[in-house]
């Protein structure tokens, strides 16, 4: 965990929450604490994907190459804030028999309330499992079955505002579960047929909610083409899209990525692409068919060759009051973005959407595919 600036006053069960300030004017950015991944013996070469946090902040799980979900904690000595005060530990490995595909916290997980403290997880040709927090074991399974009565492992799993509902996107379909009923869900076709070209075709790898809203947007993996859009925004109510978000055809060969929207403008979305290091984000109560802004590397010097480039996944994550967005890249870098021009009409020069540079661009590690922020820091 990489961070600095002003941490909230009060610890992780006090109900007491301030938002967290950030200072991206000092550099390098001051190193709190560093923790390793618990040793596997079968496989010393081990390394995490992606790591997200519980909903208080306390936790971190972590999605590991050895098929198993990691879980560290965090520890904060108040009001002092040395770093000797602040510790991530390893508490616990929870172990899959076959590659893990995605995962996500229940909403309101938290440490204390071990009623809540579960996530979902996605596992290759198993029904997707609510498994507990604490010692892993499983509360209950949500089978997606295909024609052949074999099980499906979605690539995208999400909960709905309310978090009664969950949202597994797969190829050319998205299933809606009954949280509280386990068993079959409900079935949403993305695409009429496989030979249409209407509708969100090939694999949903990624579904987001927006926070005060009752839509939510999916990508495939299957490029955009002039003919079709890879991104689509969907009612909850409805049984189709309602709108396709778009206009990066020509600038992005590869699919999407990750979608994400801003928490206190919920009519903004950022997606980031398969083979590039740009991030764009769509202003949805105007053209969506156009994005509104493009957030790149501090210069074109610091970004990779084409030949550079990997299928690796990134992550990016924008911090809860909705101010910056960070983002990391393979070649190592942590970079801040202010996302403060929200709401303003985009400016196009030359046909091109405005585009945003870092204020804060620095050398972290080897290589950074995931960024996720703390509550309380970064």
């Amino acid at each position: 965990m990489h961070g600095k600036g002003s941490p909230a006053e009060q610890p992780f069960n006090c109900p007491t929450w301030q938002p967290p300030s950030y200072n991206v004017t000092c550099f390098p950015p001051r190193l709190f604490s560093q923790s390793a991944l618990d040793p596997d013996p079968d496989f010393p070469n081990n390394f995490s994907w992606t790591g997200k946090w519980c909903a208080d902040g306390s936790s971190l799980m972590v999605q590991c190459e050895n098929r198993s979900f990691q879980v560290f904690e965090i520890s904060l000595s108040l009001p002092s804030i040395a770093a000797s005060d602040i510790s991530l530990t390893h508490t616990k490995t929870f172990t899959q028999h076959a590659p893990i595909i995605d995962f996500t916290w229940y909403p309101g997980a938290l440490r204390h309330n071990l009623p809540s403290y579960c996530f979902v997880a996605t596992v290759r040709e198993c029904p997707m499992k609510l498994l507990d927090g604490r010692d892993g074991r499983l509360r209950a399974s949500y089978p997606i079955v295909d024609h052949r009565e074999r099980y499906i492992a979605p690539h995208s799993v999400a909960f709905n505002l309310t978090a009664d509902k969950l949202y597994c996107g797969f190829e050319d379909a998205i299933e809606i579960f009954d949280v509280q009923r386990p068993g079959e869900g409900d079935r949403l076709q993305t695409t009429p047929s496989k030979k249409s070209k209407d509708g969100l075709k090939g694999i949903i790898s990624a579904i987001a909610f927006s926070l005060s809203l009752e839509y939510y947007a999916a990508r495939s993996l299957t490029p955009a083409s002039h003919a079709s859009d890879n991104i689509s925004l969907f009612d909850e109510s409805a049984l189709g899209p309602v709108l396709s978000i778009g206009g990066v055809s020509s600038l992005e060969k590869g699919g999407v990525m990750q979608l994400m929207f801003s928490p206190t403008h919920p009519h903004m979305l950022y997606a980031s692409f398969r083979r590039s290091e740009k991030i764009w984000g769509w202003d949805l109560r105007g053209d969506a068919s156009s994005p509104l802004c493009c957030f790149a590397s501090a210069s074109e010097s610091n970004m990779p060759t084409e030949k550079d480039l990997t299928n690796q996944e990134t992550r990016f994550d924008i911090e809860s009051t909705g101010k910056w967005l960070a983002a990391g890249n393979q070649m190592g870098k942590i970079m801040m973005y202010d996302l403060g021009f929200e709401g303003e009409d985009g400016e196009e020069f030359g046909g091109k959407v405005r585009e945003i540079r870092p204020l804060l661009s620095y050398e972290a590690h080897g290589s950074m595919p995931s960024i996720s922020l703390h509550l309380f820091r970064y």
